[in-house]
């Protein structure tokens, strides 16, 4: 990973990225502890649910919705009846021009491929980009 990007590395940041498709709350984690270190700040918008024993204890609730805001484009996985619903916004100046359901692989594919370009331009996102996908030297 110290050079270029290989297909190779996006297929498998999708991939893991697709590993469990049924639990936002491993989502979260997953975008919270791994790829932190790519994205910017406020690009990773997280809704909870809080039940009262989740305020009394303090704890933080359960995931319900995560946006990821990459520039033009939006992408949305939310809690629907116990299934992931993934969607993607297409955005001008703050204003959705169009919106759709994807499959959780299309939505995982596309945020792999929006790491992936990030990691071309940085050498500390290739860097966290290979500490995601395991590999030495990162």
């Amino acid at each position: 990973m110290a050079g270029e990007l290989e297909p190779r590395d996006v297929e498998l940041l999708a991939a893991s990225l697709r590993a469990d498709n049924s639990d936002l709350d491993a989502y979260h984690s997953v975008l919270s502890r791994t790829i932190g270190d790519l994205l910017p700040a406020g690009m990773v918008e997280v809704e909870r649910e809080r039940s009262l024993s989740d305020r009394m204890a303090g704890r933080s609730g359960r995931a319900t919705a995560i946006s990821l805001h990459l520039g033009e484009r939006t992408l949305e996985l939310r809690a629907v009846r116990g299934r992931l619903v993934a969607t993607a916004a297409q955005e001008v100046r703050g204003v959705v021009i169009s919106r759709r359901e994807i499959t959780v692989a299309e939505w995982a594919q596309l945020l792999a491929n929006y790491l992936a370009a990030i990691a071309r331009e940085s050498a500390e996102a290739r860097e966290a980009l290979g500490r995601l996908l395991g590999q030495e030297g990162a």
